[in-house]
């Protein structure tokens, strides 16, 4: 849910990355933390765990501009995605603004993301959020890769919403600021109507 500052004139957004573990969530906001300027940026900061982490950082956008007088800022978290953390992934999507659900592309990852965006559902309604109406992305990651799922079947079982999707490759930064991109626009024309 959005938050405002009213004393920095700042509405706050949050964003989360949520999918299977090692799926490409982390790389994903590493390449957007080290393509955005200083200036935009605020710090990045890693909940480590023995198995995977959490990140979080907040950006302000390069040309979403101001809503209402207030400069729009938003904040990027991951999820751990290993099933031992679910409790972890329960706390980090309350309160989210908008969703980007990271695929691994691999054919012998199809079942860990069907299973993880399933949980996502779920979660949502717990929080009595829409994910109809709900900002959200997906993006089919590592589609360099031998042996992926063709784009076709991806979205026949995964994307059964019909949420915008993009292909990526998160290590070189294909599709990752198309995705970002899309999310933050969808975030405030949702803001926006409401």
């Amino acid at each position: 849910m959005a938050s405002f500052n009213y004393a920095l004139r700042e509405i706050n957004f949050k964003i989360v990355y949520y999918g299977p573990g090692f799926g490409g969530k982390t790389t994903n906001l590493e390449y957007i933390y080290q393509s955005i300027a200083p200036s935009y940026k605020g710090k990045m900061v890693s909940l480590k765990t023995d198995q995977e982490r959490t990140l979080f950082f907040d950006f302000l956008p390069l040309d979403l501009g101001k809503i209402k007088g207030f400069t729009t800022r938003f904040h990027l978290y991951t999820v751990p995605g290993q099933e031992y953390y679910e409790a972890s992934r329960k706390i980090i999507l309350k309160g989210a603004d908008g969703v980007a659900f990271i695929v691994d592309s691999q054919k012998q990852r199809l079942k860990e993301n069907i299973n993880s965006y399933k949980e996502l559902l779920d979660r949502l309604k717990e929080y009595k959020l829409d994910f109809d109406t709900l900002p959200c992305a997906i993006q089919y990651n590592k589609r360099d890769l031998p042996d992926i799922n063709t784009l076709n079947h991806l979205e026949e079982v995964i994307n059964i919403h019909k949420k915008p999707s993009f292909e990526s490759i998160a290590t070189t930064g294909k599709g990752v600021f198309a995705t970002i991109k899309a999310i933050c626009k969808l975030v405030i024309e949702k803001f926006e109507i409401e």
